[in-house]
């Protein structure tokens, strides 16, 4: 003991070497691959200020698995099974544009972008139903549901074990028991409350059930960081469920304890031949399942009689950034106006220049977020670029009534988008998301009607009172900003 008591400072000075010239090599690769200024600057300060803690938060949250084997995988399947459908997306694509005529000059360049980079057609023939909060979603998916043929698919980040959980898994068993194929897709954080118990009870009526990123100790690095916050109920390849409410009863009125706002679509028409798509490539990288690729999956019909245009934006760790890019070329096309409403509010500079740029042109440009977020940090990281904003004459709004959830954006007087993706780095470079793009004056309408009426919920911030904030605030915001690129 004493020979080793006399030793220790000289292996302590090598360990700290060799812990010194680890930090050395890796700052060197955090330089080399992260791709942003302000997510290099963080990683290395991690590393230096926080000790062997710093380097774990790096591995498991700051290494690029882009490029990594396991979505590599996820790569050559999206490409498999967009081959055995490729006709069919082609001619909706090209058909559709045809339908369109000059209605979609303005967004061309968005359209023929999520085309190329992401298979992504234009569809013409789709009905378009907005559903506002959680209790008109469910009582339209209860109602489609017990009317489904042939199959459910299901694909959802939060999915609980209470009473709208248990009820909607009721319906599934019974469904089930008819013969109806369904299939069940969940994230396995952020389903973390959904429970051994209901899963064998799905699996015991004959439902197929998997996370789509199963983590283990071995996995953690490559699939905690990259989640599937994607929401999506698929009925007979034919009727689309997709929008911001998950499965749970705080995105229900009264059930929740507090008020919560939240968009929805339902979709029934070409737009869900994409969201089929989404779905089973993403089952057959969760389960390496490949179903017959039958007609009962991907529909043909050219009867459909809805008349709204709508294309599908989505992106994950096995793409390119498709929605941050799409939603800022979206927001760039804009000659009027352009209303944002989001949860959580930490743009990529993508995004954050493009939102000012439009401003700066004059155009009327309108933020809202919630008064009070379900994060310290991650509130403060938002308020750190508001006084940006202002500045730039972008109006600001605080939603008061309750916690706004609604991932929604308008686009003068005949684009939308509604989708899951936060106006947030993780939304916009890391999760599976998926945003329903609707060219069409009558939803944009509904929309900015809603937008209105939250607005007499809402609180807006005006530069002069934003700028007397307590100065230990506006730091440990400006702190919360640098530390955001981690969140």
């Amino acid at each position: 003991m004493k020979e080793f008591l006399d030793q220790f400072p000289y292996i302590l000075l090598i360990l700290e070497v060799i812990y010194f010239a680890a930090v050395i090599l890796l700052a060197g690769k955090i330089i080399m691959d992260t791709k942003t200024t302000s997510k290099t600057l963080a990683y290395l300060l991690l590393i230096i200020f926080i000790p062997v803690v710093g380097i774990i938060i790096y591995f498991v949250f700051g290494v690029n698995y882009r490029k990594n084997k396991f979505y590599n995988f996820k790569f050559e399947i999206n490409e498999k099974i967009y081959k055995d459908i490729q006709n069919y997306i082609e001619k909706t694509h090209s058909e559709s544009l045809k339908v369109s005529g000059d209605q979609l000059r303005e967004y061309i360049t968005t359209i023929n972008f999520l085309y190329n980079a992401a298979h992504s057609p234009l569809s013409a023939k789709n009905e378009v139903e907005i559903l506002v909060n959680g209790e008109e979603k469910f009582a339209k998916v209860f109602e489609c549901i017990r009317k489904a043929k042939h199959h459910i698919h299901l694909e959802y980040y939060i999915y609980e074990n209470d009473g709208i959980g248990n009820q909607l898994a009721e319906l599934l068993i019974l469904k089930a028991k008819e013969g109806i194929v369904i299939r069940f897709l969940y994230d396995a954080m952020g389903s973390g409350k959904i429970g051994k118990k209901m899963i064998k009870k799905l699996q015991g009526a004959g439902i197929e059930v998997s996370p789509v990123n199963k983590i283990t100790f071995r996995l953690l690095a490559n699939r905690v960081n990259y989640r599937d916050h994607r929401k999506i109920i698929i009925i007979d390849g034919k009727e689309v469920f997709t929008g911001g409410i998950n499965v749970s009863d705080k995105y229900i009125n009264p059930n929740s304890k507090q008020y919560w706002r939240d968009i929805h679509l339902y979709l029934k028409g070409n737009s869900a031949f994409y969201f089929q798509f989404l779905f089973l490539t993403n089952w057959v990288f969760a389960t390496e399942k490949i179903p017959h690729l039958s007609k009962d999956y991907f529909d043909y019909d050219d009867q459909y009689e809805g008349n709204k245009l709508v294309q599908v934006a989505a992106s994950g760790p096995d793409t390119s950034p498709v929605i941050m890019l799409s939603t800022s070329s979206a927001i760039l096309s804009a000659k009027k106006r352009v209303y944002i409403v989001t949860p959580y509010f930490i743009p990529v500079e993508t995004i954050l220049n493009a939102i000012k740029q439009v401003a700066q042109a004059g155009l009327d440009v309108r933020l809202m977020v919630p008064e009070k977020g379900d994060s310290v940090i991650v509130n403060s990281a938002a308020y750190s670029y508001y006084e940006g904003l202002l500045e730039n004459k972008v109006r600001i709004f605080f939603y008061k009534k309750g916690f706004i959830h609604s991932k929604t954006m308008i686009v003068d007087d005949d684009f939308s988008s509604v989708g899951t993706a936060n106006m947030d780095v993780r939304s916009q470079e890391l999760n599976f998301e998926v945003n329903t793009l609707i060219f069409d004056q009558e939803i944009n309408q509904k929309l900015e009607a809603i937008f209105f009426e939250d607005m007499k919920d809402s609180k807006e911030l005006s530069l002069n009172e934003w700028r007397k904030r307590p100065k230990h605030k506006v730091f440990f915001e400006h702190l919360a900003r640098l530390l955001s690129p981690l969140m």
